[in-house]
């Protein structure tokens, strides 16, 4: 999974806001807010090609967390971002 390469995100405040750019601002009209556990996911999703897998032990290393909340925050903003064609 790779993040779509026509959004940006930019840190508003304490929160991160994702805006697509390009050819995909023409079909996507709004914007995709986040924490920053989502920003993080966000940017590992743009450096390389993840799995649900990498992303759970990315956020093991980063954050103290437990790994099946890990889980449930990756499938949870896995499965919004493709839902709304991002990834």
């Amino acid at each position: 999974m790779k993040i779509n390469k026509d959004f940006t995100i930019q840190k508003v405040g304490s929160s991160f806001v994702a805006v697509p750019v390009g050819e995909t601002s023409k079909n996507f009209h709004g914007m995709v807010r986040l924490n920053e556990t989502g920003a993080f996911l966000w940017k590992k999703l743009t450096e390389a090609d993840q799995t649900e897998d990498s992303l759970v032990a990315a956020l093991l290393e980063e954050y103290d967390v437990s790994e099946e909340l890990a889980r449930k925050d990756v499938q949870t903003l896995v499965h919004a971002l493709q839902e709304g064609k991002i990834l």
